[in-house]
């Protein structure tokens, strides 16, 4: 008989190990990424740094980038507003000015080490008493509301990157996304992210006491007018990107599907992948990757690195802004006089 006879293989297979064990990376898989990012991000700064030192920007340049910062701050109102048409389409009656100031306010944190603190202050406001809707919500319709603002934007973010071109199937691949919103595929992904970002949250034993909840009456339908809604925001997005591009004197003209399909990639890509907070490096990252092959790279940088400094004084400043307009709001008026004082 053979050595690797039936017997010597069976007896063999039962020594082997069923499923590979593979070595856990210290800390998780995201430090790994946002680590792996920012290295490629500086390695083209150490790569590119002497270009970069050259390039200037002059007064019409400014003038480009201050026009950015001003796109994107109606961009964040446009996105406080779709998030609203989400929970307008989840049957709920959201207090509109409330809801956008609640998604201005909140959108700084999505910086803080661990990127979910943007999305526990919502969870815990429209939890509580001073929800900017009809009624507080359970811990589970709370998740889904967040949950569906970045989900949806991400979905409509991809959808515009068959305007590149066919791009090596990659066109229309990233449609694909758009079959998740179908009810009977968007409410077992809603169920998985509930569970997962509950753990995160520590709400996972609130979410275990309330049970299993028909969502029949929370999906109805096909998104249409948040998909929308959150593709107006996305374009937006991107047309303080092309006030940056335009700083730095990049082609844009015939060019603007291309760079429109690869700022929503990226963009997703920032947005969606566990990285660093606000994206930070692995937009910067995918948009060299992307872009970095037709065009030369330190210009390309000078405007991605431009774009995340216009993105980061727009949060800056609709959060000052916000907290401004709260301040005002409690301060009683001067020109009022106290009751029972006399008048002068």
């Amino acid at each position: 008989m053979s050595r690797w006879s039936r017997p010597s293989l069976e007896s063999l297979r039962r020594r082997l190990p069923t499923t590979i064990q593979w070595p856990a990376l210290p800390g998780g898989l995201r430090p790994w990424i946002t680590l792996g990012s920012l290295g490629f991000v500086m390695a083209a700064l150490l790569s590119h740094g002497r270009q970069l030192v050259q390039l200037r920007l002059d007064g019409q340049g400014w003038l480009w980038l201050l026009l950015g910062v001003g796109v994107s701050l109606l961009s964040l109102l446009i996105n406080g507003v779709a998030w609203g048409v989400i929970l307008r389409w989840l049957g709920l009656r959201p207090n509109w000015a409330a809801v956008v100031e609640l998604h201005l306010a909140t959108n700084l944190r999505k910086f803080l080490p661990g990127g979910i603190w943007h999305l526990a202050s919502r969870v815990q406001r429209l939890r509580s008493e001073g929800a900017p809707l009809g009624a507080p919500l359970s811990t589970s319709m709370a998740l889904v509301a967040v949950l569906l603002d970045p989900m949806v934007a991400a979905v409509a973010a991809l959808a515009l990157v068959p305007l590149g071109g066919w791009q090596g199937g990659l066109g229309v691949v990233c449609l694909l996304p758009l079959a998740l919103l179908l009810p009977r595929w968007l409410q077992p992904l809603l169920e998985r992210l509930e569970r997962r970002r509950a753990r995160d949250l520590g709400l996972a034993e609130e979410l275990a006491q309330e049970g299993a909840l028909v969502r029949s009456s929370w999906l109805r339908g096909y998104p249409w007018a948040p998909l929308l809604a959150e593709l107006a925001f996305v374009l937006l997005r991107f047309a303080g990107f092309c006030c940056c591009i335009r700083a730095f004197d990049l082609p844009l003209g015939n060019e603007a599907p291309v760079w429109l399909a690869g700022f929503a990639l990226a963009w997703t890509a920032g947005l969606v992948v566990p990285g660093a907070p606000g994206g930070l490096g692995v937009f910067e990252a995918v948009l060299l990757l992307r872009m970095g092959v037709a065009l030369p790279e330190a210009p390309l940088l000078a405007v991605a690195l431009s774009y995340r400094l216009v993105v980061t004084l727009t949060d800056l400043l609709a959060a000052a802004l916000v907290a401004l307009d709260r301040r005002l709001a409690r301060e009683p008026s001067a020109t009022t006089p106290p009751s029972g004082s006399p008048s002068q």
